[in-house]
């Protein structure tokens, strides 16, 4: 008897010890991101003693440590990688768009403003057509208005080539998580499982994919000793021991295109990735309509000003070049005697009162107010879209840490608890100690 229970209270102390072990472990790494509770699975133990002449009327087997168990649920940690990429697309869209809005910026040295302020002085010179500063001021507003279209072509091309870099970096990341996923598929391959090391490594594949996936949408699966396999429209990325790469270039437009093992592929839907392409797009289409305006207004203020007559009675020239975009929009004047201020009827204001033509109904004006007023809704949309997806993504990580997660107090609780068997374990042993000692001591 004193034997099984030096085997009990033995094997006692090496489960307790190890469930100490566990609970230090989740103390010490209770604000580690992406780590996740470890318990110790504790078994009753077949047979705790072996000795040939001894025959106990009942098996007392002790106990044995069965494995580390980590505490996580595949459905939650799936719903997190998916809230994730869904957050991780909107901060993209949300800070490029901003870069955009900020692009076509309607404040005083905006395009709107600037086309005011011009259409503002020709009004002026019409009141005073041989005022020598008012016609002065005329170029002037023209050469602001021109610079305004520049500016506004200069940021958004800016914006184009920052959201290349951008997901030049997030293709990085994504590169190199997946070669640290396949070197981690490779030790799980070899790890035994049940073992604090197999609990690590499997943290380390989470924390991997988390990477991956709130940049890119590929679909995860997971296959022996649980090695992740990652997969991009049908093209394997990561299985086993092996990873392949993904790559992004720049069209000759300055939208993206998005390669997967070299071979050109659909442009990622999800994902910051997914983010800065769509914002790509976004921003050509402003850059595009831009480019339409600066064409419109250069024809508008040409047709306009070919219609007077200078002072010397000549038919009024070109007031701006432009070739097919807002940055190449150039003020062509810069004389103050070549102003068609003139009608053909020899009104001395008679053109410059006409400048009326020009404005209303499908002009630039209107066509610059319809341009800022989509990408301010769009802009709306997504900071409603982000803010959104930030409460899901929020939710989703709460109740996966709600399972993963480390409750101080719950492991004070556990600790405190452990260590009380572990001494009782030890009383044990004393006990049978005691036992044998007064046997031994018997005459």
């Amino acid at each position: 008897m004193s034997a099984d229970l030096f085997a009990i209270g033995s094997s006692a102390l090496r489960t307790f010890r190890a469930q100490m072990g566990a609970i230090s472990e989740n103390i010490s790494n209770a604000n580690t991101d992406g780590y996740s509770r470890r318990t110790v699975q504790i078994a009753e133990a077949p047979v705790a003693n072996t000795e040939p002449l001894y025959v106990p009327r009942a098996n007392f087997g002790g106990s044995v440590v069965n494995g580390v168990v980590r505490a996580n649920d595949s459905y939650l940690d799936a719903t997190s990688r998916l809230t994730g990429a869904a957050l991780g697309n909107a901060n993209a869209r949300l800070r490029w768009q901003t870069d955009i809005e900020t692009a076509l910026s309607d404040d005083r040295l905006g395009v709107g403003a600037s086309l005011s302020n011009m259409y503002g002085s020709i009004d002026r010179l019409a009141a005073s057509p041989t005022d020598q500063s008012q016609r002065t001021n005329m170029i002037y507003s023209l050469q602001q208005a021109v610079s305004s279209f520049q500016k506004s072509s200069d940021a958004l091309n800016t914006t184009l080539q920052g959201t290349f870099s951008a997901a030049q970096g997030d293709v990085s990341i994504v590169n190199n998580s997946m070669t640290e996923l396949a070197r981690i598929n490779d030790n799980l391959l070899r790890a035994q499982k049940g073992t604090s090391s197999y609990a690590q490594l499997l943290d380390n594949r989470d924390a991997e994919l988390s990477k991956i996936t709130q940049r890119l949408n590929v679909d995860v699966s997971f296959a022996a000793n649980d090695t992740a396999v990652l997969a991009y429209n049908g093209t394997t990325l990561v299985q086993g021991d092996t990873a392949g790469s993904v790559g992004v270039t720049q069209n000759a437009n300055g939208t993206l295109a998005f390669s997967a093992n070299g071979t050109a592929t659909t442009a990622p839907a999800n994902g910051s990735l997914g983010g800065l392409f769509s914002s790509a797009t976004v921003a050509r289409q402003r850059l595009d309509s831009l480019d339409t305006l600066a064409v419109q207004f250069a024809n508008n203020m040409n047709t306009w000003h070919g219609q007077g007559l200078t002072d010397a009675n000549v038919a009024g020239g070109a007031l701006l070049t432009v070739g097919t975009t807002a940055a190449s929009l150039t003020v062509a004047i810069t004389n103050i005697s070549q102003i068609a201020a003139k009608s053909s009827d020899g009104r001395l204001n008679g053109n410059l009162l006409n400048i009326g033509s020009v404005r209303g109904n499908g002009s630039v004006e209107q066509g610059w107010t319809a341009l800022v007023a989509a990408h301010g809704n769009m802009l709306a949309t997504t900071k409603s879209e982000q803010t959104a997806a930030q409460v899901r993504d929020d939710s989703a990580k709460g109740a996966r840490d709600k399972v993963s997660g480390v409750d101080l107090d719950m492991e004070a609780a556990d600790l405190l608890r452990v260590q009380q068997a572990y001494q009782a374990a030890a009383k044990v042993i004393q006990s049978a100690r005691d036992v044998v000692d007064t046997i031994l001591n018997l005459r």
